[in-house]
């Protein structure tokens, strides 16, 4: 809580006077390497004594870890300066200080935070990993409102980074819901909100996850089923066809059937004694279902269940 409210009043001061950013939104780093994220502003930084770093773990708030003052340089963490910029230095770091790091500059008795950079630490893909695209339920021809899409990610052991993209082009980073499991591992949920004129304009929506540096990363797409209005007209026109064709024949050989039976002597064939009918089941007609998995499928091929894990193993 106190937490948000800091965010709040930073972002009151911000248009005033100073403004923190951290260009590294996401970085990967392997265990036990050193990590260094930086913050940078276009004023003055003080020489670094008013610099605080906050950390952001999955399903945790975040907490103060280091205070960049010159007598305090020391040990795991490390604070180096320049003018119009701080970096934090993590020496040795493990899996379990995977988390968003946030740069804050005490002024005027106010905490102002910068944007926060996403450290992941070794590889975050298990064996128990898998990655799920959810759509909203079609809703007809209606195109008003908003479409939410999710990209659920199972069984890490430590935060993933999460891109979407529409047709090739990158959309803004989606937020992220986290649940662990009682074996310590994340469930995460990364949605977006896009216009529902944009979603039923049958662009492709890609959602990409990256488990670490080095390995392959896990694609998820697709795209609204109706995209044309049209189409499911043109599809019911085709099965009419079909059907009035196969009813068309159908008579044609029930007709020729009941000359043969009243009629064999004018066909040039004797009466012969039929066998007794064979049981038949009433067919009811011709039952056609459709099942669309294209939200579950990679590389054309179609899944019974949600893909697990990468096609590639890093």
């Amino acid at each position: 809580m106190i937490f948000a409210e800091y965010l709040v009043l930073s972002s009151l001061v911000l248009g005033v006077r100073l403004y923190l950013y951290q260009t590294q939104r996401i970085q990967f780093v392997d265990v036990s390497d050193t990590a260094k994220i930086h913050c940078s502003s276009k004023e003055n930084l003080e020489g670094g004594s008013s610099m605080f770093w906050y950390l952001r773990r999955e399903g945790e708030t975040p907490t103060c870890i280091k205070r960049c003052l010159d007598d305090q340089n020391v040990g795991k963490f490390a604070c180096k300066h320049e003018t119009h910029s701080s970096t934090l230095e993590i020496s040795n770091i493990q899996k379990t200080e995977s988390g968003i790091y946030y740069c804050a500059f005490e002024y005027s008795s106010y905490l102002i935070f910068g944007n926060g950079t996403t450290l992941i630490v070794g590889d975050s893909y298990t064996n128990s990993s898998w990655v799920m695209f959810l759509v909203p339920f079609p809703r007809g021809t209606q195109v008003t409102g908003t479409a939410n899409l999710a990209c659920v990610i199972h069984g890490v052991s430590s935060p993933v980074h999460v891109s979407w993209s529409v047709s090739g082009e990158l959309q803004e980073p989606g937020l992220t819901r986290s649940l662990r499991a009682r074996d310590g591992s994340l469930t995460l949920i990364n949605h977006i909100s896009v216009p529902m004129d944009t979603w039923t304009s049958g662009k492709n929506f890609t959602c990409e996850v990256q488990f670490n540096s080095s390995g392959n990363s896990v694609k998820k797409s697709t795209r609204y089923l109706f995209a044309s209005s049209t189409a499911p007209a043109r599809e019911c026109t085709h099965y009419i066809v079909l059907l009035a064709a196969a009813a068309g024949l159908l008579l044609l050989l029930v007709s020729l059937s009941l000359i043969w039976t009243l009629c064999p002597s004018t066909l040039g064939f004797q009466p012969r004694i039929s066998s007794p009918p064979a049981s038949e089941e009433h067919q009811g007609g011709i039952l056609y279902a459709h099942l669309d998995f294209d939200s579950r499928n990679r590389n054309g091929r179609t899944m019974q269940r949600p893909a697990r894990g990468k096609s590639t193993k890093p």
